[in-house]
């Protein structure tokens, strides 16, 4: 099968134009690092290095990149400065596949698991509702049925996104409104679910910053209520993060990964920033699936994350 077997025209392009700013930014550092250079030496890599950890692709990946290259090196003992883009993107590409994480061609989920739980969780202002509201399209498109949970009710402002978002797909929706207990909304939302043979269950929570405690044992709430419903539910805890925060992104898996169990993660916002590189550190360094890509404003932008696609992209010329 292809990188791009199940990628259709339109997606490919939405992916390259998504990245579009990461690509510039890489390419154009890169080529002023390798000037007057007509091999890969000590020199270049440490500009790499340099270039890697500046769009975000995190120190720790950024180290194992470099080792892997100067292993290479050594290896061929000559490498010119004009392959330094296709070593770079192997390389990565084979670091990430050694990782071994899942990684789906279609908006599906394992049988036998209807309803497929999703706790959707994040801080303020990462594009979760959105996110949520993309996804339920996406599930709808691929014919399941989908009932979201209005479950972020510290703020009426999220209420109302969510909501708005459910009218817009057409889906159906379960809300106590503002101030209700965030645990009796998910566990009617699941009631429903079950009720009506629902495919897909989406429950919203609320974004205060991480590290607060209070929304942490929140989060533990709903969690263990909802499993009174369904069994082993949530199947998928994901994680939003915005890709345009960089490092603060990184902060967040590992604040969100000590408080709950969080096994799929969705970056939104690649379009808007220079720092995609945020998305092979993560990918790599917390070995837990990127599910989702956001590289767009239309519902149709958000995308399932394809490792080997993603680098294949942000190294084309």
């Amino acid at each position: 099968m292809g990188v791009f077997s199940f990628f259709s025209k339109d997606k490919k392009e939405t992916l390259d134009s998504g990245l579009e700013k990461t690509k510039k930014s890489v390419f154009s550092k890169i080529s002023k690092a390798i000037i007057g250079k007509s091999k890969v030496d000590e020199e270049v890599l440490d500009n790499l290095e340099q270039i890697l950890v500046e769009s975000d692709v995190g120190v720790e990946t950024t180290i194992r990149i470099i080792d892997r290259i100067e292993k290479r090196v050594s290896k061929d003992k000559y490498l010119g400065t004009s392959e330094l883009n296709i070593i770079l993107k192997e390389e990565i590409v084979e670091l990430l596949q050694e990782n071994e994480l899942e990684e789906r061609e279609s908006f599906a989920f394992p049988d036998g698991k209807e309803p497929y739980v999703i706790m959707v969780v994040g801080v303020n202002g990462v594009g979760k509702t959105t996110t949520i509201g993309k996804l339920a399209y996406q599930f709808k498109k691929a014919g399941k049925t989908v009932v979201l949970g209005a479950a972020d009710t510290f703020r009426a402002a999220a209420v109302d996104q969510i909501t708005i978002w459910a009218e817009r797909v057409g889906v159906e929706i379960v809300s106590q409104g503002m101030n209700a207990d965030p645990a009796s909304v998910a566990f009617d939302t699941l009631k429903s679910a079950v009720a009506k043979h629902a495919d897909v269950v989406i429950i919203d929570t609320a974004g205060r910053l991480h590290n607060k405690i209070g929304l942490m044992n929140e989060l533990s709430k709903i969690h263990n209520v909802m499993q009174k419903v369904i069994p082993n539910s949530p199947h998928e805890v994901l994680l939003v993060l915005d890709a345009s925060t960089g490092q603060n992104a990184i902060e967040q898996v590992k604040q969100f990964t000590a408080v709950t169990q969080v096994n799929a993660l969705a970056l939104t916002k690649l379009d808007g920033t220079a720092k995609g590189g945020v998305v092979i550190g993560i990918s790599d360094q917390f070995k837990i699936p990127v599910r989702y890509i956001g590289l767009g404003e239309k519902m149709e932008d958000l995308q399932l994350f394809n490792r080997q696609a993603f680098v294949n992209s942000l190294f084309e010329q």
